[in-house]
């Protein structure tokens, strides 16, 4: 029976029988027939291997060939990119564009090198692969950023770490929450890792909380690991009752807090400039000569050449020498308004440029746009040329010059606050002796500098002159050392005093007894045990038994090794004992000095990824996404994560992120 006869047979049999072989070979004819043959293009496609989104997608070798290079020159373009900070977009990528952008000109750069990728690139590859979509660029970076957070995560595994955090606004007026981690790797170095940036909508400690929670938990990690909290002394991030410190001990009563270092010394600095009258005029004369000698391209080459006529002379005469490095072009260094570090490098370029600075004012006193600019040299001038200004000089710039060496040290991400606390002492007992022997050394830079640069100098011993050329019943001496040098040094040790008092407490108190200085001189067993039980979740009543009896037998061991007695800190103390197995050998001891090595020192890592952002998101990129500038911020921070990425990995990656037009 024909297809008619089928369908009568349909017709009038209905779906009753249907199914039964016979009324269905019936139906669809013979084998040769039109039904019997569509039947097995459909069985045939319906076959695993012959799938309709597996025949589309089936490549050829040299297909899979072009795309595999095509995709690594990509990822070259984008690790350039991200290592270097800079810009993927442009503002016209169209293909009559003559700059379309960083990504696709460097590309277009690379492709020139070789006749391979330039065939098999931009206009020379299939116009949807062809890999330059920002979509695409956004994934390649995502893919090094998960790559990055990978390597992290495997370093820090289920172990302990520290948390670093602070906000800034960016650009474009988001504010921004960067955090850092800082732990023990494999190998017993101390790394601070940024693992991420995020927008959040206001500062309020528990909406900050609850977006450190977000991260943490994104990467596998949780509060429970947390031993140590880092922040500066904003109220919402050190508060006592709602802050995010309180908020996080409330999880976790063994993540101990520590004020920034670099934060607090800062605020030493601060508090004295505000306190004492003379101290802020003179650092607010500063701020105004900075302005008015950078105030137009014109002071600043007069200035330069001022300078250079300088250099020449002392060439001439032989009171300078030639050297690589020596006789740079300088000018007047402007200060930080959040960086007090910053202000004894203007005050070192001042010195240097004094007598250039002077000719300057005298220019703008006569040569004046305006009244007011005149008059305003004229003033800076006469206090410029003054003896008292001469004397805070000297005097700021040596103080300066002590609080700006522990700046500097605090900058360390390896730094131990053991080390930090010695040296935050070490300061103060250098100030003290400055205080005491250090009033006569000024007295001679001081007369000194103003026969140099013709400024009338002061007899010590002669009543002093105040305001309003009135004399007073106090001598010159005693304004100058009691009044003035003495006073701002007091504040300052008083300061120090008052915001180190951490440096005094009792857990650094327990961890000095770890260190290793002077063949473990300070070592005290009873300390280290009090130690341990400062961290119940790491120590429990079996380990601190353990404990005891671990530390007896280490310190004796390595008094007598020659090796450890003359270690200068618990930093190179945890890198000999992995080197040496120690570290197996005495695994309780080993942890005890981790957690000492990872309480947060000063939040500088934080503050360098603000620097990376602010190069990142400028005024001309200001709308990128804060997934995509979490991502490549990421990268560019952990430059050294980055460089060990293999393209590999991000080629497997990417391909799994989405089905691909091109597959591998």
């Amino acid at each position: 029976m024909g297809q008619k006869g089928g369908r009568d047979a349909f017709v009038s049999q209905g779906f009753d029988t249907w199914n039964k072989k016979d009324a269905f070979r019936t139906h669809v004819g013979g084998v040769d027939s039109f039904h019997n043959k569509a039947r097995e293009k459909c069985e045939f496609l319906m076959r695993e291997k012959q799938a309709i989104n597996v025949v589309l997608r089936r490549q050829t070798e040299a297909e899979d060939n072009k795309y595999k290079a095509r995709l690594r020159v990509s990822i070259i373009v984008v690790t350039l990119l991200l290592k270097t900070g800079l810009p993927f977009r442009g503002h016209d990528e169209s293909v009559n564009s003559e700059n379309r952008g960083l990504y696709i000109e460097v590309l277009k750069a690379i492709r020139e090198t070789s006749e391979e990728i330039f065939n098999n690139t931009l206009e020379n590859a299939p116009k949807n692969n062809q890999l330059i979509s920002p979509k695409i660029q956004k994934e390649l970076v995502q893919c090094f950023a998960q790559e990055v957070l990978l390597s992290i995560r495997e370093e820090i595994g289920q172990d302990v770490f520290a948390l670093l955090v602070d906000e800034s606004s960016d650009v474009s007026k988001k504010e921004q929450m960067a955090i850092v981690l800082r732990y023990v790797d494999s190998l017993g170095f101390v790394k601070e890792r940024f693992i991420g940036i995020v927008h959040v909508k206001d500062t309020s400690s528990l909406t900050l909380k609850n977006s450190i929670n977000e991260v943490l938990t994104s990467n596998k990690l949780s509060f429970s690991q947390i031993r140590g909290q880092g922040y500066d002394g904003a109220s919402n991030m050190r508060g006592e009752f709602n802050g995010l410190k309180a908020l996080i001990l409330q999880e976790n009563d063994t993540a101990f807090y520590v004020h920034c270092f670099a934060h607090q010394l800062q605020l030493v600095v601060v508090a004295v400039a505000k306190k004492h009258d003379g101290v802020s005029d003179f650092f607010e004369q500063i701020l105004l000569v900075v302005n008015v000698v950078c105030a137009s391209c014109k002071r600043k080459d007069l200035l330069r050449e001022q300078a250079r006529e300088k250099v020449q002379k002392g060439l001439c005469s032989g009171d300078l020498e030639t050297g690589r490095g020596l006789n740079q072009e300088t000018t007047l260094v402007r200060a930080g308004e959040t960086r007090w570090g910053s202000h004894f490098n203007t005050l070192t370029s001042l010195m240097k440029l004094f007598a250039d600075v002077l000719v300057v004012l005298d220019f703008v006193k006569e040569e004046g746009g305006s009244l007011a600019n005149r008059q305003q040299a004229s003033g800076i001038l006469a206090y410029f040329k003054s003896y008292e200004f001469v004397f805070y000089l000297h005097m700021m710039y040596e103080i300066l010059h002590l609080t700006g060496t522990l700046s500097k040290q605090l900058q360390r991400k390896d730094l131990d606050i053991l080390e930090a606390a010695s040296m935050v002492r070490g300061t103060m007992e250098a100030l003290q002796s400055f205080r005491n022997i250090g009033f006569a050394s000024i007295l001679s830079k001081v007369s000194s500098f103003c026969q140099t640069h013709e400024i009338e100098t002061l007899d010590t011993e002669e009543l002093y002159i105040g305001a309003r050329n009135r004399r007073t019943k106090k001598t010159n001496r005693f304004h100058f050392e009691v009044e003035i040098f003495n006073t701002v040094v007091d504040m300052q040790l008083t300061e120090y005093r008052d915001r180190f008092s951490e440096t005094s407490t009792q857990l650094l108190e327990y961890m000095g007894a770890l260190s290793p200085c002077d063949s473990f001189a300070q070592f005290d067993k009873s300390k280290l045990l009090k130690l341990g039980k400062l961290y119940k979740y790491d120590f429990d009543d079996s380990d601190m038994i353990d404990l005891e009896g671990q530390l007896e037998i280490f310190y004796h061991s390595c008094i007598k090794d020659e090796c450890f007695t003359s270690l200068k800190g618990i930093s190179n103390l945890s890198r000999l004992m992995v080197s040496t197995g120690k570290h197996r050998s005495y695994p309780l001891v080993y942890k005890l000095l981790k957690l000492a090595l990872i309480l947060p020192v000063a939040t500088a890592s934080v503050e360098r990824c603000f620097s990376k952002l602010k190069l990142l998101k400028t005024d001309l990129h200001n709308k990128i996404g804060d997934e995509f500038l979490n991502d490549a911020l990421l990268c560019n921070v952990e430059t050294e994560a980055l460089t060990k990425v293999e393209d590999k990995k991000v080629m497997e990656r990417f391909q799994k992120m989405y089905a691909r037009r091109g597959q591998i």
